[in-house]
């Protein structure tokens, strides 16, 4: 059954309480022992049939509509592809599966309180989970935002708190209001539930399809939703006895590609932190080691998107059906950069799956 650990330690997730590092040395928290086990599925909707698998077995059950999303085959330039559409979960990205277990957590253990940086679909996730299930929570945002995520935010009644200057104070602030007391830091990007319930998707792709596809395209922003999928093939290959899983292949934008730098051993220098997708701006993803151990080379592959080469794809998308956030683009635009460079070619034999992290509603165009 799957456990939470520390990465550097051992030290199993902690019973009492929500600590975002590990209390004995401060390292991160991530899963291990997944296992894949259709058996041991559960009468329960959505993403919940897994419950046991992601080990979650005695938590109370916060359903709002998460999991067993639509995986839509469409074609373009005589290649097919499968859209997994994370965009269609209850606030419309990914993030839902992460705070659903999140606020399984909450309730067991009683908290009532959070606090979450975020001015993007993380927060807004959890803002609405918050909602759904009677818990305070405080989401710091860089001063300025503006945008559907934001409204979002506000709608759920969750006390939005505006932060002046960059990004990162916002998380600095959030951390200064958790060394108030009274509440716990809910942070999509360090907590390690979210690997769980993000691993479910690839239980999904595999039972949807009824076979492992050739090859997964992913964005990486912290690295929880790739590193996730990438642990759930993992346990799906183990339960079948194969050897090779699918070829799991990242996507950053060109403008923040940290991981794609260090795949290629090349230094990462911070260019213009503005992009359209702007999910994936994130310099120091909290997934990124782990990631890159788990890389097999001419297997997997990471890759850097133009930023020009984002908004066509976001509208090709929409015109063949798929309205997704920019962010959930780029890796239509890995696909097509892959189909390009035959490296390696999506035109071969195997299944190519997308999996598109947000829906097209919460990106607001700029006139």
């Amino acid at each position: 059954m799957a456990r939470f650990v520390c990465v550097d330690c051992g030290q199993e997730y902690p019973s009492e309480r929500l600590p975002y590092l590990c209390p004995t040395c401060g390292g991160n928290f991530t899963i291990v022992d997944l296992a894949y086990d259709p058996i041991s599925k559960v009468d329960l909707p959505g993403m919940w049939a897994y419950q046991k698998m992601m080990g979650i077995g005695k938590n109370p059950v916060c359903y709002l509509g998460e999991g067993q999303t639509a995986l839509v085959k469409r074609e373009a330039w005589n290649t097919q592809f499968y859209a997994k559409l994370e965009s269609l979960n209850p606030s419309g990205s990914f993030k839902d599966r992460n705070s659903a277990i999140v606020t399984s957590f909450l309730k067991a253990r009683g908290i009532r309180n959070v606090v979450e940086d975020s001015s993007g679909n993380a927060g807004a996730s959890l803002a609405l989970y918050s909602a759904g299930f009677g818990i305070e929570s405080q989401i710091f945002i860089p001063e300025g935002t503006t945008g559907t995520k934001l409204e979002q935010i506000i709608a759920t009644g969750a006390r939005v708190r505006p932060i002046a200057g960059v990004r990162e104070n916002a998380h600095q602030a959030a951390l200064a209001e958790l060394e108030k007391g009274g509440v716990v830091y809910a942070s999509h990007a360090m907590l390690p539930f979210g690997l769980a319930g993000y691993a479910t998707i690839a239980f999904e792709i595999f039972e949807q399809l009824g076979e492992l596809p050739a090859r997964v395209y992913c964005p990486i922003g912290h690295g929880s939703l790739f590193f996730g999928v990438l642990l759930g093939f993992k346990a799906i290959c183990k339960y079948l006895g194969v050897t090779s899983r699918p070829g799991m292949i990242g996507v950053q934008p060109e403008r923040c590609a940290p991981l794609v730098s260090a795949w290629q051993k090349q230094p990462f220098t911070p260019g213009n932190l503005s992009s359209l997708a702007e999910g994936t701006m994130v310099e120091k993803p909290a997934r990124g080691e782990e990631i890159l151990r788990e890389l097999v080379p001419g297997q997997d592959n990471l890759l850097a998107i133009p930023e020009k080469d984002i908004d066509p794809v976001r509208l090709e998308l929409a015109r063949m059906g798929v309205y997704v956030e920019p962010t959930s683009a780029l890796v239509y635009a890995g696909l097509k950069m892959m189909a390009e460079t035959g490296r390696p070619n999506p035109h071969d034999d195997g299944i190519n799956v997308l999996i598109f992290s947000g829906n097209g509603l919460k990106y607001r165009e700029n006139k």
